[in-house]
């Protein structure tokens, strides 16, 4: 962490030219295709989880902030249920809507983390649901481009947004307009590269430092509230910040770090409040207890299980372990050099340090996760518990794409611009394709009970039969 300080290596451009006018739009259209290809896919509600959150966010726009009565709950249950994945699916039990419990006062309340309806009924208000995901990702792409442009230099920036974009997990999820995946995923985007921005600016005002630190901590709070797991990346972000300040590596001041810190402890101290009122003490959450369950006896099958669907779901994640094995190889050279080059690797390591413990500290807590560690599982269920390390992965893949050799090569044409925009057209291309591939099949091989009994894959919609006694799709 002392290689933080700015180097003439990786400095940004002191002078605007046409490229960084080049680059900006490049993040735009990277962004853009996204949208496109999120919002020409026809909506539907492939999971109970989406219709558990649908619930919520409903409830929100018709007042409902916390808690329902019980006949408010069978009221929802009953108007939502003929939209619950294109079929008359019947309420949960004793008639609440699905995936929702009832708590020991008798009042109703999903099961799911409560984060993500306060930050999704504002569109669902407007009628513009569809536009929430969207919207963070934005945020998430902003913070990935300012702050892999200050640590990449030119193009650095967009090729993080042109990773974080291009994945069949993030199209998959964007499309899933009721799910806080996403959602989750940007924030912490956001949140990340808005604080490698305040790492690596030491020569900003402290002022614009601190309103930007606030900004990504803000960020990091409100997808761990979407999702009480992701507070393993807020620990990784305290911990980098608290380094980083105690080796005085960036010059941070320490009351900054300390306003910060407080925002993280009246976050805590938020949840730990609401949960004391809705769930009954501050730990409590609205799942039973045993339901979420992790276990170190089961990080094998999840190694068995995971890989083939992670791979398929975002295949960058071979950019983020090259560019892991990259930086360290550079590393190792320039342990014992001097000069810039030397300088720019140790600090490039730092980075990765901090980038690649958000990322493992996602992967790894859920390959212990007992739920993933099945044979029958679809990707669309078993990945989305791994997207929220998107963010970082692309920053790691962003470093592989503008700091290989051949970038270096001319100056006139800078082919780090060159290989970015093909090695993302490229996953774009793929990450179409496995979209494609769970929006049509978004469970695999699972069976469901139709009509009469009848055993038959569960379609996506649009998807035919192809005739009696032969799947179609």
């Amino acid at each position: 962490m002392t290689a933080l300080a700015p180097t003439p290596e990786v400095a940004r451009p002191a002078v605007r030219t046409g490229w960084d006018a080049a680059e900006a739009g490049l993040a735009v259209a990277f962004f853009a295709v996204l949208c496109v290809l999120v919002l020409k896919a026809a909506p539907y509600l492939p999971e109970p989880d989406d219709n558990a959150y649908r619930a919520s966010i409903v409830a929100m726009t018709d007042g409902h902030f916390l808690t329902l009565s019980g006949a408010q709950a069978h009221a929802l249950a009953g108007q939502l249920a003929p939209h619950l994945g294109g079929n008359r699916l019947i309420p949960g039990p004793d008639q609440g809507p699905i995936q929702w419990v009832q708590l020991p006062g008798g009042r109703w309340i999903s099961e799911k983390d409560p984060g993500y309806p306060y930050l999704a009924a504002p569109f669902q208000a407007l009628g513009i649901i569809r536009l929430a995901p969207l919207f963070y990702a934005a945020l998430g792409c902003l913070g990935l481009y300012t702050g892999g442009r200050r640590w990449l230099g030119r193009f650095g920036g967009a090729a993080a947004v042109g990773l974080f974009c291009s994945s069949g997990a993030a199209i998959l999820f964007a499309w899933r307009d009721y799910m806080p995946t996403f959602t989750e995923a940007s924030l912490i985007a956001a949140g990340t590269g808005a604080l490698l921005w305040v790492l690596l600016a030491a020569e900003a005002s402290a002022r614009r430092r601190a309103w930007v630190g606030m900004a990504g901590f803000v960020a990091l709070a409100a997808a761990t509230f979407s999702r009480y797991t992701n507070v393993a990346v807020l620990v990784c972000a305290i911990i980098t910040v608290l380094v980083v300040w105690r080796r005085r590596a960036a010059r941070l001041p320490g009351s900054v770090v300390a306003w910060w810190l407080a925002s993280v402890a009246v976050f805590g101290a938020g949840v730990a409040v609401f949960n004391t009122l809705v769930y009954g003490g501050p730990l409590q959450s609205g799942y039973r207890p045993g339901e979420i369950a992790f276990s170190l006896g089961v990080v094998g099958a999840n190694l068995r299980y995971m890989p083939a669907h992670l791979l398929q779901a975002m295949p960058m994640l071979v950019l983020g372990l090259g560019a892991l094995a990259g930086i360290a190889v550079s590393w190792l050279r320039a342990r014992r050099a001097a000069g810039p080059q030397a300088t720019a690797a140790r600090r490039d390591m730092s980075v990765a340090v901090a980038l690649a413990a958000c990322w493992a500290s996602v992967w790894v807590l859920y390959a212990t996760y007992t739920w993933t560690a099945a044979p029958q599982l679809s990707t669309l269920q078993a990945a989305r518990f791994y997207v929220p390390a998107l963010g970082s992965i692309a920053l790691l893949g962003a470093w592989l794409l503008t700091r290989v050799p051949l970038a270096r090569v001319a100056r006139t044409v800078p082919l780090a611009a060159v290989t970015t925009l093909a090695v993302v057209a490229v996953l774009f291309v793929a990450g179409n394709w496995a979209f494609s591939d769970m929006y049509q099949h978004p469970f695999g091989s699972q069976l469901q009970i139709g009509p009469g009994g009848t055993v038959q894959p569960r379609l996506g919609p649009g998807i035919s039969t192809g005739g009696p006694g032969r799947a179609g799709g």
